[in-house]
């Protein structure tokens, strides 16, 4: 680090409790995003319970385990756009509010709904010039909040790696003050596929062409389907989510993205869920370009990728082909996230397909066996993909097109994928409404 440099870093050095000392009563602070988490910050924050009052933070599925996302004492309010398991620990305390945002909107969210009085933002060390990066997930939005917020606390983090790409670093001179934190950064995994999943992305598997352009979404499916994409080639990866199947592509050259029409010869992607030697395979790693959710999620953006694949999940289908991704029965589960920017933008793209998949059933909290596919939802359930957006339907019974299909059709090959158990059931409530 140049002389210059180095004097501005240390005279803005000082202790996450000190830093943590700037936060006032009635204060909204932003927290980080998955895998780009301030840990120590939240920590020394969190020491200061007893003297704060009516503080609102603000994350989205935080790996890390923070004592600040208990909820125990009810100081700290949370807002966010997408929960994980913390989040919704929150939400079942009464102490959480969100809101629904499309990822390529996101700013909506870091300007106007849940502006930072204070940022906490984890960053990788500086290099020479002083530029550190906002590391595994930050790129999404944290430059959105540095810029909100009236005072930004940086916490270098030697695990956090740096990242290339757009609007995916801040300079030294730019923070209010620095704390140094080496902490391991929060992993995220999944389950082992088990025989119906490795089914259902078998389906998926045979969709998808040597040359394509992939996006994964969160989940044990996509998941299945991103290692089993090995036997394809010259795949490119255009994803808001960087994950291990992805990695293990471009370790073993399948996904080399030679053939992409967008940004050819890199991996596009906005944030990071995964292991530590995924964090470590981003470092410095120039095949990688990094943008926030605006770019990244930008239906044109994705739309310039030929042959561009989007597979994500649901939790429940209904007979129409409405898909509910995030909530059940009005208890928010997850969020709106990139799923209609990435079904959209691959339509739009040239020979692109948009998947969404789901296991036919699964076991409710009594232990009982459920159909994801239903008549009609809930009341309170909301929609997160609308039947006129969905294109392939998939589940273990099959992998269905229903975007030129008449109604009836539609109606019959929804049924098609449903357990066999509940065909009857279901085709029986269809004729009641008049849809067959």
């Amino acid at each position: 680090m140049k002389d210059d440099i180095k004097r501005e870093y240390q005279a803005r050095l000082t202790t996450a409790e000190a830093a943590a000392g700037q936060v006032k009563s009635g204060d909204n602070v932003y927290l980080g995003t998955c895998s780009s988490v301030a840990e120590a910050l939240c920590e020394a924050l969190m020491d200061r319970e007893g003297e704060l009052e009516n503080v609102t933070v603000t994350s989205s599925n935080v790996l890390a385990p923070l004592r600040i996302l208990r909820g125990e004492t009810g100081t700290f309010r949370l807002n966010t756009y997408f929960m994980g398991a913390q989040e919704r620990n929150m939400l079942r305390r009464g102490l959480c509010d969100f809101t629904t945002v499309h990822l390529r909107e996101i700013e909506i969210f870091c300007r106007q709904t849940s502006v930072p009085d204070v940022a906490f933002l984890e960053v990788s060390p500086p290099d020479e010039d002083g530029y550190m990066s906002f590391g595994a997930s930050g790129v999404i939005l944290h430059r959105f909040m540095a810029d909100a917020a009236k005072t930004v606390i940086l916490q270098v983090n030697r695990n956090a790696p740096y990242v290339y790409g757009e609007m995916n670093r801040i300079h030294v001179t730019e923070a209010d003050a620095i704390v140094e934190a080496d902490r391991p950064i929060g992993e995220g995994r999944f389950q082992d596929p088990d025989d119906t999943v490795r089914r259902l992305s078998g389906l998926l598997l045979e969709q998808i062409p040597d040359g394509a352009c992939i996006q994964l979404g969160i989940g044990n499916v996509a998941t299945a389907v991103g290692f089993g994409l090995e036997q394809k080639n010259d795949l490119g990866i255009h994803s808001e989510l960087m994950s291990d199947s992805i990695m293990y592509l471009m370790k073993k050259g399948v996904a080399n993205n030679s053939r992409k029409t967008f940004m050819p010869g890199k991996s596009v992607v906005g944030f990071t869920y995964g292991s530590r030697e995924l964090y470590e395979f981003l470092d410095h790693n120039e095949d990688m370009y990094f943008m926030p959710f605006p770019r990244v999620n930008d239906i044109d953006l994705i739309a310039k990728n030929d042959n561009m694949i989007s597979i994500n999940t649901a939790m429940s289908a209904d007979l129409f082909g409405q898909i509910s991704a995030d909530n059940i029965t009005g208890r928010q589960f997850s969020g709106v996230g990139g799923q209609i920017d990435f079904v959209r933008g691959a339509q739009a793209a040239r020979g692109g397909k948009s998947f969404i998949a789901m296991t036919s059933t699964f076991l409710n909290r009594k232990g009982e066996r459920q159909s994801r596919i239903v008549p009609y939802f809930p009341p309170f359930t909301a929609v997160t993909t609308s039947r006129a957006d969905v294109q392939y339907l998939a589940t273990e019974y099959g992998c269905v097109n229903l975007k030129p299909l008449l109604m009836s059709d539609r109606v019959r090959a929804v049924i098609s994928l449903a357990h066999p158990d509940y065909r009857e059931e279901l085709t029986d409530a269809a004729r009641a409404a008049g849809l067959l």
